[in-house]
């Protein structure tokens, strides 16, 4: 399965779009996590939702997989069209970096007892 993908849904004359990537987390550890953001096409994303972290990044596809088949139960329909949103979810995926950099900052940094 891809890394990034597309998927979208006509409904009354507005096309919702839904955009999802799967991304390493920094620090070399193996975590992956799974970003996706929704709203209407041709406009800012309205929601953006992480997943994660997933040791590996077969489980993140797997998680993105059973995710894809439940949006294609409610009508959403790949679609080849390029990432629009991407700026979005990478300022989101810094944020998820910066979080756990303090979190285990914090964890790493305390002296043994």
């Amino acid at each position: 399965m891809s890394h990034a993908l597309c998927l979208s849904r006509q409904c009354l004359g507005l096309v919702t779009r839904i955009e999802c990537i799967i991304r390493p987390l920094e620090g070399g550890n193996g975590l992956w996590t799974l970003l996706c953001a929704a709203g209407l096409a041709d406009s800012q994303p309205t929601a953006i939702k992480v997943q994660g972290p997933f040791r590996g990044a077969r489980m993140a596809e797997s998680v993105l997989g059973a995710i894809v088949s439940n949006l294609e139960g409610q009508g959403y329909h790949t679609a080849d069209d390029p990432s629009i949103w991407q700026l979005h979810m990478h300022a989101e995926l810094r944020r998820v970096n910066a979080n756990q950099a303090r979190f285990l900052g914090g964890w790493e940094s305390r002296p043994e007892a």
